[in-house]
């Protein structure tokens, strides 16, 4: 008797536990996504090297990727309308971002004092993944960001994620 009433419990915790991942997430809001391709890649290993001044052979611009396992890589274009918001979320792998038009305004969920970083059209930044931030719209045009994402192949490109808190929005 013991034995069942302990199965009940797990099974209540566990219940209660999914609905409210689930009920405390924030998904996205005014965004809508346009995904040009996914592909799958095994290992990457890509090193390059670009002398990036002729005159003097020890000026190089450098990249590096370098993946263990299967991939899978999304390219894909975000538009978000004014006071549109991604939702407060993660990634399993990293992201290159490019605000094609209007400003992202980005806040991460461990930052106490919910600071902005804001990036206008022409720039880019890059979310590293396992970090729980949020991107808003806070202007008053379309922000269109084309993004890149490196993920390990079969997972979700993107895990909605409940407030951190450290905002009031």
């Amino acid at each position: 008797m013991k034995s069942k009433w302990m199965w009940a419990a797990l099974v209540v915790v566990a219940g209660a536990a999914l609905y409210g991942g689930v009920a405390l997430a924030t998904p996205p809001s005014g965004v809508t996504t346009t995904v040009f391709a996914v592909g799958r890649f095994g290992d990457i290993d890509s090193t390059t090297k670009t002398d990036i001044n002729t005159g003097t052979r020890t000026d190089f611009w450098q990249a590096r990727i370098n993946t263990k396992g299967d991939s899978d890589v999304h390219v894909l274009q975000n538009t978000i309308v004014p006071g549109g918001t991604f939702g407060w979320h993660s990634h399993p792998g990293p992201s290159l971002v490019i605000v094609k038009s209007g400003t992202a305004t980005f806040y991460k969920g461990d930052d106490p004092t919910c600071s902005p970083t804001v990036v206008t059209a022409g720039s880019g930044f890059v979310d590293n993944g396992n970090d729980i931030h949020i991107v808003r719209n806070e202007g008053n045009v379309d922000l269109v960001t084309v993004v890149v994402s490196i993920v390990p192949a079969g997972f979700a490109r993107r895990i909605d994620q409940p407030s951190p808190g450290n905002c009031s929005f």
